[in-house]
This record gives structure tokens, sequence and C-alpha cells, in this order.
């Protein structure tokens, strides 16, 4: 039988500088986990992760493509975005830096017709990897507040990439037929 040292009775020693810096930062690791994720536009509805290059789901569809050129600033990043049997009318993009939570305007709200194509310099994900896709109803829309929103932590790996803007375009119409079973 293995027997337990005696621990010190009586009142606790206070804690030495070294612990009191590990218990502060502790608290602080502790509390930066606790804070919200950035905030949507609106700080309205559902907030679903893209997380890769199609996304079919929550009554949208969407499909990632990159357009390479001679140099990375002339690559684009092309997001197609469809609606899928959802109920929203207006479509806005922005870029998110998650570190200071800067917000740029990448496509200003726009009717959700049948398709939409947005570009953007695959080198903007550089400073605001992250991007978020808000989708209105017709209320919200009125209200500016989003019942939708996909987001994306930088343009997904899995996007193919294409020297020539015919294959990407018919490769983005493939892939979301695919996906949302119009094929």
């Amino acid at each position: 039988m293995t027997s337990i040292p005696n621990l010190p009775r009586g009142p606790l020693a206070p804690p030495s500088p070294r612990q009191k810096k590990r218990i502060t930062l502790r608290g602080i690791v502790l509390a930066l986990l606790l804070l919200p994720g950035p905030a949507l536009a609106g700080d309205a509805g559902r907030q679903v992760h893209g997380e890769n290059s199609i996304f079919a789901g929550n009554g949208v569809a969407l499909a990632w493509g990159v357009l390479k050129a001679a140099t990375e600033e002339e690559t684009q990043a092309v997001l197609r975005i469809m609606p899928a049997g959802g109920p929203y009318t207006h479509v806005s993009v922005e870029g998110v830096d998650p570190f200071t939570r800067t917000r740029r305007e990448i496509l200003g709200g726009q009717p959700l017709g049948r398709q939409l194509d947005v570009r953007t310099s695959r080198a903007t994900f550089a400073d605001l990897p992250r991007r978020e896709i808000h989708f209105y109803t017709a209320e919200g829309w009125r209200a500016g507040q989003p019942a939708l929103s996909v987001y994306f932590l930088g343009l997904p790996d899995t996007s193919p990439e294409f020297t020539s803007e015919p294959a990407l375009l018919a490769y983005l119409g493939d892939a979301l037929a695919k996906a949302t079973g119009a094929r």
C-alpha cells in the first residue's frame, strides 16, 4: 500500500508573483474564449460556416472558383451565389479581418435573382480573410437584418483554379447544378 504524504495544514501561503501572473493569464485566456465571435451585419439571423468550396443548404447554394492570371493581384476569386428554395430576396457580401473586426463591403446589397457572380482579387483574402454572405428576406431587407449569413474562413482550399473564364463559369454552373439536384 502506498502512503500519501501529509499535506500541510493551516492557511495557504499567498500566491507568488509568478503564480499571480499565471492566474491572470489564465483569466484573460478564459475571457477571450468566452467572447462572442465577430458580429454579423445587424446581429440577426442564423450563422452557418460554409467550410467547403461548394455549399448548398438553408435555401441557398454557393460555389467558389479561381481565375488565374499572370500576377496574384490580377488573379480573381469568383463566388457564384444562387437561391435554392429559400425565402431570400437580397444578398450582400463583406470581407472581415477576424482580429481587428474591420469590415469592408465586397458587394453592396443586391437583389438575388437566378444567380450572381461576385469577383474579388484573391489577394484581398490576405487582409480580409473571412467572407460573410448575408441573405435577406423582403422584410429583413427593409429592416437591414439578414435572416442567414454564410461565412468562410478564407478562400476554401478546395476551390479549383482555372486559366480560362469559360472553363471556370462552366464549372460553377455544373457544381451548383449537382449540389442543388438540378442535374
